[in-house]
């Protein structure tokens, strides 16, 4: 039970002259004994007050929230309040709420709600209010019970309650991102496909039509051309059913952190945007997550719930603070993905030493499988080399980010010399320049 300000004021009403005139009293005792009483009855009235407050039994808090978080944006949490009251002349009151939010998640918004009741017509009273958490972290998270008070009906005290409201709640990676990414493919593969049976750089055959300048040699059809008299080119469309193998490194280079989220959140989102971009164009797509051991295995597949099964399997994966071991996932990934695949590897590189492994392993899919090596460009390092010195020791720092910059592209361009491909984008750019990527390699045939 909490004392109100109006409590106080009509208690210090008796408190005060019997405190200031207790001396002179004794010429008026009547006058001291009403004072008194007059305070027992103020704290008897503030009890009875107390008691007659709505009990906490019969209210009750739900959070009405959407059922998957989304990383990197501010997710909406409504309160909702109902108090049964205990007749039809009961007062509804306005409630101020406290809850106990999940710490790793960011508040946007008043920590103390204020929420207004309004009566319905089953004898209930209902209050409303809501706040915004951005999530900056993956995985699962606690909320706690909800702290509510409200004032009594003289408003002499504020009863406090602590109600029964915890539960859990699952951060996703941002599927969003993905979706968007799916209006850029759908114009960008409407403009492959027409592309494709121009130039004829798709695999699979789809008809027959009359030569044209700017057709290649090699497409055109000569026992279609013997039968119609004059020269006939093969038409292609980009295949479908195709092969999509994502990798992701979860090691110790994946925890630095890019524009609120770690390298390996936008290796996440880029990998659901590649899958949610190939499942949607009838590809299939698998998963592949590593570090020092293969954390996460899902085999290529084309159905609707495979995007759904990719998220589940990634929503909680971590980046640990340990070398991740390219060995085992590429052997694990020859015993478990036989048929020819484009393998996107997402993952970083440092220098020429640390990448050794990555570009043997890789080399090493050549023939069977197309790689594609995918690097989060490390702004700090650009900028360092982008901004003038002004001391010696800059220079210094700006000789070792150049030879680090240096290192990363020649590792790159050696698993181009090798016949597979590479891709060195900025974090904000990386699913943007995935998809596009993929495209690219459907409309040229390369896989």
């Amino acid at each position: 039970m909490i004392f109100t300000r109006r409590f106080f004021i009509l208690f210090a009403i008796g408190v005060l002259p019997l405190v200031a005139m207790w001396t002179t009293f004794a010429a008026q005792p009547n006058l001291k004994w009403w004072l008194l009483g007059y305070d027992l009855l103020l704290l008897a009235l503030a009890f009875v007050d107390y008691r007659l407050t709505e009990k906490d039994s019969r209210i009750e808090v739900r959070r009405v929230m959407p059922r998957r978080f989304m990383i990197g944006e501010e997710n909406e949490v409504q309160l909702h309040v109902t108090v049964k009251l205990a007749g039809r002349r009961s007062r509804a009151p306005a409630f101020t709420i406290k809850d106990e939010y999940p710490h790793e998640l960011e508040l946007r918004g008043q920590r103390l709600l204020v929420a207004k009741t309004r009566r319905s017509r089953n004898g209930e009273a209902e209050a409303m209010a809501g706040y915004k958490l951005y999530a900056a972290s993956r995985g699962d998270f606690a909320f706690g019970d909800a702290v509510l008070r409200w004032r009594s009906r003289l408003g002499l005290v504020v009863k406090q309650a602590v109600i029964p409201a915890a539960e859990s709640v699952k951060v996703y990676p941002n599927i969003n991102e993905a979706k968007r990414y799916e209006i850029h493919a759908q114009r960008n593969r409407q403009l492959g496909l027409r592309r494709s049976r121009v130039r004829g750089q798709g695999r699979e055959f789809e008809s027959l039509r009359d030569y044209v300048i700017g057709d290649e040699l090699r497409h055109i059809s000569w026992t279609a051309t013997a039968r119609r008299g004059k020269l006939t080119t093969r038409q292609y469309q980009v295949e479908r059913n195709q092969n999509i193998m994502v990798m992701i490194d979860a090691g110790r280079l994946m925890t630095s952190r890019i524009e609120h989220l770690s390298k390996l959140d936008h290796a996440i989102n880029a990998a659901l945007a590649i899958g949610y971009v190939a499942t949607s164009g009838g590809d299939n797509i698998g998963l592949l997550v590593f570090n020092r051991q293969v954390v996460s295995y899902l085999p290529p597949q084309r159905r609707h719930s495979q995007l759904a099964a990719m998220t589940e399997a990634l929503y909680n994966i971590k980046a640990q603070m340990i070398e991740p071991s390219y060995a085992r996932a590429f052997q694990y990934l020859s015993q478990n993905c036989k048929r020819r695949s484009l393998v996107v590897i997402l993952t970083d590189l440092v220098d020429r030493d640390a990448s050794a492994e990555l570009l043997a392993y890789t080399a090493a899919l050549l023939p069977r499988h197309l790689p594609l090596i995918v690097t989060i460009g490390d702004n700090d390092l650009r900028a360092l080399v982008a901004t003038e010195p002004k001391a010696v020791a800059d220079v210094y720092k700006q000789s070792v980010a150049e030879e680090l910059l240096q290192q990363r592209e020649e590792a790159l361009a050696r698993i181009t010399e090798l016949g597979g491909l590479a891709l060195d984008v900025q974090a904000g750019q990386l699913s943007f320049q995935l998809v596009n990527k993929y495209l690219e390699v459907k409309e040229r045939g390369l896989l």
